[in-house]
């Protein structure tokens, strides 16, 4: 199948009423796993990867996207590609050479003011390219802008953002953090829905490997869309890896503990991906 494209993966969900989900992708591991596990589940997924992560990769995004572009372009189901929290505007450049159909453009940190204005400018550039666009609000100083906890996006200023910007989709704060390995976030689903009703762009959610699975749902029920999850990828990773050399300290084959920890990420993204989807999971 060839590859599709993040917007119209979430168009298609937006319109039935579900969410899609977008996972982080750091190594050619978590790329299999996710691919895998949307292939198991039958169900359309989103390979993003983060300014991040292509740090961790000396800075050079064309192997890892080369790799997520070859799998979503060979995958049973549709897979679409996305760079994620990037705000390097070189990079954004070369992501979309490279073949990616979407950006999450991240000025969160920046004075209103001044995130409209670089957005708005970047948006533009990027739909001239063909390429859809994601942005967010922040908290001024606030290292994860949005997302930071506490934080909340007040609808109006929400609608503001979107108009003045016109970007595709907007991140949205509503109760999830970054980097959570316990799931004991709580959404204000209230929020949500009046975020829905004032926004005419789909919303998304970050940091959400932090939110139980019946939170998750409510949420898309609200009015969530594109649903980021990165950190539960890589709690069931290294859990499968430690429990592995555990058992058996005297193994120097990578294979042989990295098998079980992508097979643990299929699992955990299969049952990520009947959550947010609303398809019921298989026991």
């Amino acid at each position: 199948m060839t590859a599709t494209t993040t917007a119209d993966l979430v168009t298609a969900a937006r319109a039935a009423g579900r969410g899609v989900a977008a996972f982080n992708v750091i190594t050619l591991e978590h790329a299999e796993a996710i691919t895998a596990a949307a292939e198991a589940a039958g169900l359309p997924v989103i390979l993003q990867i983060s300014e991040n992560a292509v740090a961790f990769h000396h800075g050079r995004p064309a192997p890892v996207l080369a790799a997520a572009v070859a799998l979503a372009g060979a995958a049973a189901v549709p897979v679409a590609v996305h760079l994620d929290h990037v705000q390097d505007e070189e990079l954004l450049r070369s992501g979309i050479a490279a073949g990616v159909s979407s950006v999450m453009y991240d000025a969160s940190t920046l004075p209103y003011e001044e995130n409209v204005r670089s957005t708005a400018r970047v948006a533009a550039w990027a739909h001239s390219q063909g390429v859809w666009v994601e942005a967010e609000l922040g908290a001024v100083g606030g290292k994860d802008g949005a997302h930071a906890p506490g934080v909340r996006t007040d609808p109006a200023q929400a609608a503001a953002f979107t108009a003045a910007t016109g970007v595709d989709a907007l991140a949205v704060a509503v109760g999830s953090s970054h980097a959570m390995t316990l799931r004991t976030a709580r959404l204000d689903h209230a929020l949500i829905a009046r975020l829905r009703a004032a926004v005419g762009v789909p919303l998304v959610l970050h940091g959400s490997s932090g939110v139980p699975d019946d939170e998750l749902r409510q949420a898309v029920t609200a009015g969530m869309v594109k649903i980021n999850i990165g950190t539960a990828l890589n709690v069931a990773f290294t859990s499968a890896v430690r429990a592995y050399l555990a058992a058996d300290p005297d193994v120097v084959d990578p294979r042989r503990y990295l098998r079980p920890a992508r097979d643990a990420m299929t699992d955990t993204a299969r049952h990520l991906l009947h959550v947010v989807s609303h398809a019921p999971s298989p026991a």
